[in-house]
């Protein structure tokens, strides 16, 4: 897999992911990050700047590209730990990759126990998400499942409390139970949670808004939820 960005690639060898091959600008002037894969004892390809660029589809490489294994994802069944209170989310049916790597970020800050996606209708992890995580793709469980519904029926048999987003209910975030273990489901970035999924929530909860502009985009909505739910 293809990757770039030096915080990806520097998490990556911080965490011994297998790195194949290192493709680093023949300009590249950051002598302290040079340094780094010295003490680390790897080696890289010197190439011009236009290789990166293709290599990455013209993306802000910061002149460094890594060919390295791909990342895994996480069984529920690995992840669920009836001996303490735990945060999840559940994105149902995020598809920009920039919010998925904002949502990341926010959920390595927060020590969120992982994040739930689906095989289809979902941006999956790739190196555009790796990149605006920085770097937290590498310390944040996802949980790749085939179905949310019948994944919100298993999280309830572990006694976890699913918590939809939807800004025409009357609750907000301060009623979320944080005594109890929660799950909160965050939808599509134009259409919202699906009818489903919304009915099969244990509760639905809005983020308090005052302004004119009665919407906020999802990472944004997923940061303020992620942290009232740690509070």
């Amino acid at each position: 897999m293809i990757v770039y960005g030096k915080n990806v690639i520097k998490e990556a060898i911080f965490t011994d992911r297998p790195i194949y091959k290192i493709y680093i600008d023949e300009r590249f002037s950051d002598h302290h990050f040079l340094k780094f894969l010295k003490d680390k004892q790897l080696d890289y390809v010197k190439v011009s700047k236009g290789e990166l660029n293709r290599m990455t589809q013209n993306a802000v490489h910061q002149g460094i590209v890594a060919d390295l294994k791909a990342y895994d994802y996480f069984n529920l069944e690995d992840v669920i730990d009836a001996s303490k209170v735990q945060r999840f989310l559940i994105l149902d049916g995020i598809e920009d990759p920039h919010n998925l790597g904002a949502i990341m970020r926010t959920a390595e800050a927060v020590q969120l126990d992982g994040i739930i996606i689906s095989k289809k209708g979902q941006v999956l992890l790739n190196a555009t998400v790796a990149k605006v995580s920085s770097g937290a793709i590498e310390h944040v469980p996802v949980i790749l499942v085939s179905n949310i519904n019948q994944t919100i029926l298993k999280l309830k048999e572990h006694n976890i409390w699913v918590i939809g987003t939807d800004g025409t209910t009357d609750k907000t975030y301060d009623d979320m139970p944080l005594e109890l273990s929660i799950a909160i489901v965050l939808g599509n970035e134009g259409e919202g949670i699906r009818p489903l999924v919304k009915q099969n929530c244990d509760m639905l909860v809005k983020i308090p808004m005052f302004g004119k502009i009665n919407s906020l985009n999802v990472s944004v909505a997923a940061a303020l939820m992620m942290y009232k739910a740690i509070k």
